[in-house]
């Protein structure tokens, strides 16, 4: 279902977006030297299921992943997320536990 979405890191608007059925779906983030804040998820209610939340952070931080950046989950819902997801603990900056 979401892999075929393609994730776009819109560095202007500092937002990840993904396409599904016509619709925009976001997570918002501010960039901080080597660390990514991921500050607010946006998902339509077209769309608003949590296998499409589940994919479509998966896809976010496999792209932060790539760039070996830090991720501070500032949104219930993401760290709700890191929490369910022990391969992104990793990705917390030292220090930080949620």
């Amino acid at each position: 279902m979401v892999e075929a979405a393609e994730l776009i890191d819109n560095d202007f608007l500092r937002q990840f977006e993904m396409q599904m059925d016509g619709h925009l779906a976001k997570i918002e983030y501010s960039l901080q030297e080597r660390k990514i804040f991921l500050t607010k998820l946006i998902v339509p209610e077209d769309i608003d299921n949590e296998d499409f939340k589940t994919d479509f952070m998966t896809a976010v931080f496999e792209k932060i992943g790539e760039r070996n950046l830090s991720v501070m989950p500032t949104c219930p819902c993401i760290a709700k997320f890191v929490r369910s997801n022990r391969k992104y603990k990793r990705m917390l900056p030292v220090g930080v536990r949620i």
